[in-house]
């Protein structure tokens, strides 16, 4: 009985990523078929050919992004997008939405200077307890903030988990926060994960060892 627990566990443990998988992407790909909608019934490749290619829609939902880049590349597109996005601000519920919506995923999609810069930890929400958070701003750019507080503060961002998108912001003493060398992108797969997907150290420390030092400084 031993072992065949054991094969049985070891064949889920092979099929249940793999059925997973297979259907996220059937989903997917049904989800993105959905753009097909956009052609007139004629001309739809169920009426052409006479049956249903999956994946098609994916190609022209490509092609739609691809030509909604060009189009704002330039600048009618460009003042044509302020208008719209004019527009959006101006309905209440729908701002604050689009506002958050792309703030995201420009932070996610481009390599924005302006964006998390690096990964730390706080002692939040009380000493002896380290929250993840990211650092957005530095001394030089918090303005009255810093003048205020008397002290070396820097901005960072505390994510709720699993929906990264949400959270708060503090100014905590730059004497206060441990820098890691973790990157961002393996920081938000953690915090996606529920803490599951932990990237290795890159750092190789005994577990006597006791943790890391603090840095001293953290970028501005």
């Amino acid at each position: 009985m031993k072992h065949l627990r054991t094969y049985l566990v070891t064949g889920l443990l092979i099929w249940v990523p793999l059925v997973i998988t297979l259907f996220i992407l059937t989903l997917l790909v049904d989800f993105m078929d959905q753009t097909l909608l956009l052609l007139p019934a004629n001309f739809r490749p169920e009426a052409v050919l006479g049956f249903r290619i999956p994946g098609l829609g994916a190609v022209l939902a490509a092609a739609v992004l691809l030509l909604t880049g060009l189009l704002v590349a330039n600048i009618v597109g460009r003042k044509l997008i302020d208008f719209w996005e004019s527009l959006l601000r101006r309905i209440p519920l729908v701002r604050s939405v689009y506002s958050a919506s792309k703030s995201f995923a420009e932070m996610v999609l481009t390599n924005n200077a302006q964006s998390f810069k690096q990964v730390m930890l706080i002692e939040y929400p009380r000493k002896g307890i380290y929250s993840m958070c990211f650092q957005t701003a530095g001394v030089s750019s918090l303005g009255e903030i810093q003048e205020r507080t008397g002290e070396d503060v820097i901005c960072v961002f505390v994510p709720t988990t699993p929906n990264p998108t949400s959270g708060f912001i503090m100014f905590v003493p730059k004497k206060d926060v441990i820098i890691l060398d973790m990157a961002v992108e393996d920081a938000v797969k953690m915090v996606v994960s529920l803490g599951v997907v932990v990237p290795p150290s890159p750092n190789t420390v005994r577990p006597s060892a006791g943790p890391l030092p603090k840095p001293a400084v953290a970028k501005d």
